[in-house]
């Protein structure tokens, strides 16, 4: 029974006729990349500059924490239907785009505002004493040292997107997750795993080229595995 469904989901891939038309996964696959670019973009712009703003302040973040995590709570299907059932329900991806800009914030500033204050203070006090404005300092001292945890909350932001763009299927909109429900409402199961498995596929790109992004922004020490010694 597990071969024939690989099997079947394999020739499912393999197939041309899959892959081209308004609904191929060529087509399905820009959808998706759209929707959780645009929800990642929107998400970045609000929750970096104030976990950041905060982290590099000290205050006022564990209460703007609090409150984003509060996000994680609203499970996105309920953020959808409300949207359903309000003016806003005609209007293209901006459901699934809130629901998945809300998923988002959460990591992105929780890991902005913890990166900024994990910084080691005696650094910081070291830049102030050689007269570093509070603009230097941020952006030459505290962002890059921030950096590792700022790159894992947009890596972890990142692959969630991906991964939960496909209810936008629910609501009518575009998206792999459009070839999960033609596979449901046909019974073909193939089908159903060979979209879940492009989903998986994407969520698995996004993540390394963020890793190989991260890698880049390193310092040049630290890419050749140099440990700079005090």
């Amino acid at each position: 029974m597990t071969g024939g469904l690989l099997g079947g989901t394999w020739e499912w891939l393999a197939d041309g006729s899959h892959w081209t038309g308004e609904d191929g996964v060529w087509h399905r696959l820009a959808e998706h990349a759209y929707v959780s670019g645009l929800a990642l973009l929107i998400a970045c712009a609000v929750a970096l500059p104030v976990g950041l703003a905060l982290g590099h302040l000290g205050r006022g973040g564990a209460l703007a924490v609090n409150i984003s995590n509060a996000g994680r709570a609203v499970p996105v299907f309920a953020v959808l239907a409300l949207f359903m059932v309000s003016p806003l329900r005609n209007s293209g991806y901006v459901p699934t785009v809130t629901a998945l800009v809300l998923f988002a914030v959460p990591p992105l500033l929780t890991n902005a505002y913890t990166g900024m204050r994990e910084v080691d203070r005696s650094v910081v006090e070291a830049a102030r004493g050689m007269g570093m404005s509070g603009g230097q300092l941020f952006l030459r001292v505290e962002l890059p040292l921030a950096r590792g945890l700022l790159m894992t909350g947009l890596r972890t932001a990142a692959v969630q997107v991906v991964a939960t763009a496909t209810v936008a299927a629910m609501v009518g909109q575009g998206g792999l997750g459009r070839i999960i429900t033609a596979g449901f409402n046909t019974y073909n199961t193939p089908q159903v795993i060979a979209g879940a498995l492009l989903v998986a596929l994407l969520a698995l790109l996004v993540e390394a080229l963020l890793v190989a992004a991260d890698r880049l922004l390193a310092p040049p020490a630290r890419r050749r595995g140099i440990r700079r010694t005090p």
